[in-house]
C-alpha cells in the first residue's frame, strides 16, 4: 500500500512539474510571437498625413499577440500632440480576460494623453494587457515620428 502511494506521489509530482514546464514554454512562445510581430509589423497602418515629425494623422501600432488574445493600439497626432488613442483589438480570449481589457483601456489611454507617451504606469492586475498595449503604442508613435 505504500509502495502504491509513494508510486502516485512520483507520478503526481512529475505531471505537475510537465504542466509548469509547459506553461512556461507557453510564456515564452508567446512572447518570442509578440516580439516577433511586432518587428514584422511595425509600420502598423499608416494613415497619417505627415511625413514626419508628428505633423498629424492617425497611426496604427503592431498587432502584439498574448497569451490572452490580440493587442492594437491606434493613435490620433494633431500638431505633433496626442490627441487620441484608440484600441482597436483588445484581449478578448476568455470573459476573464474581456472585463480586464475593459477596465484597463480607459486607464492607459487617459495617462497616455496625459504623459504624451507611452512611458506610463502598467495597470494593476492588466499587466500582460498593459503592456500590450504600451508596445503596440510604441510602433504607432515610431510610425508618427514622436
Amino acid at each position: 500500500m505504500r509502495i502504491r502511494a509513494a508510486v502516485s506521489a512520483a507520478l503526481a509530482s512529475a505531471g505537475i512539474l510537465l504542466a509548469g514546464w509547459q506553461s512556461g514554454a507557453h510564456v515564452a512562445d508567446t512572447g518570442k510571437a509578440a516580439a516577433t510581430t511586432s518587428a514584422a509589423t511595425s509600420s502598423g497602418a499608416l494613415s497619417g498625413s505627415g511625413t514626419g515629425g508628428g505633423a498629424g494623422g492617425t497611426f496604427a501600432g503592431s498587432v502584439v499577440q498574448t497569451r490572452f488574445g490580440a493587442v492594437q493600439v491606434q493613435i490620433t497626432v494633431k500638431a505633433g500632440a496626442i490627441t487620441d488613442v484608440t484600441a482597436l483589438r483588445l484581449t478578448d480570449d476568455d470573459r476573464k480576460s474581456a472585463q480586464i481589457s475593459k477596465r484597463a483601456a480607459p486607464v492607459l489611454r487617459a495617462a497616455v494623453i496625459k504623459a504624451q507617451s507611452a512611458q506610463v504606469q502598467t495597470v494593476s492586475g492588466a499587466t500582460v494587457t498593459s503592456d500590450a498595449y504600451l508596445s503596440s503604442l510604441q510602433a504607432a508613435l515610431d510610425a508618427a515620428n514622436l
